[in-house]
C-alpha cells in the first residue's frame, strides 16, 4: 500500500482511464467482430482503444513530455472515434424496421458505449490538463 502513497490524482486518472479504455477495447471488439466488421469506421476504436491505454500505462509509468503528448493526441482521436460511433450506432438504430422503437434499442448498435468512450476520453484530458 506505501506505493500508491503520494501519488496525484491526475496520476491516478490517468491510470483508471487507461484500464477502463482496455476494458472497453474487449467489449468493442467482441460486438465489431460479431458484426463482422461490416463497416469501416469500427476499426477505430479496435484499434485506438488499446493503442490508448498502452500509451497511457506508459505515462502512469513514466511521466514523460512524449508521453503526454501521445497520450493527448490518442484521447483526441478517441474523443472524435466516441462521437462518431454515437452517429453510426444512432444511424444504425434508425435504419431498423420500427426505427428508434424500444426493441431495436436494445438490441441494435449500443447508442451509449461510444458516447462512455468520448466521456473516458474527456476525463483523460482532463486529468492531463487540470
Amino acid at each position: 500500500m506505501d506505493r500508491w502513497l503520494g501519488w496525484p490524482v491526475d496520476r491516478i486518472l490517468i491510470l483508471f482511464t487507461s484500464i477502463a479504455f482496455a476494458m472497453v477495447a474487449v467489449q468493442v471488439t467482441l460486438f465489431h467482430y460479431r458484426q463482422n466488421f461490416r463497416h469501416y469506421a469500427m476499426w477505430g476504436p479496435v484499434i485506438g482503444l488499446p493503442v490508448a491505454a498502452l500509451i497511457g500505462l506508459a505515462l502512469t509509468i513514466r511521466d514523460a513530455p512524449v508521453w503526454r503528448w501521445l497520450f493527448f493526441f490518442a484521447l483526441i482521436a478517441e474523443l472524435s472515434s466516441g462521437l462518431a460511433g454515437f452517429y453510426y450506432h444512432a444511424k444504425g438504430i434508425g435504419q431498423r424496421v420500427g426505427g428508434w422503437a424500444v426493441n431495436n434499442v436494445m438490441v441494435g448498435p449500443p447508442p451509449v458505449l461510444p458516447i462512455m468512450v468520448s466521456a473516458l476520453s474527456l476525463l483523460g484530458l482532463l486529468a492531463l490538463y487540470l
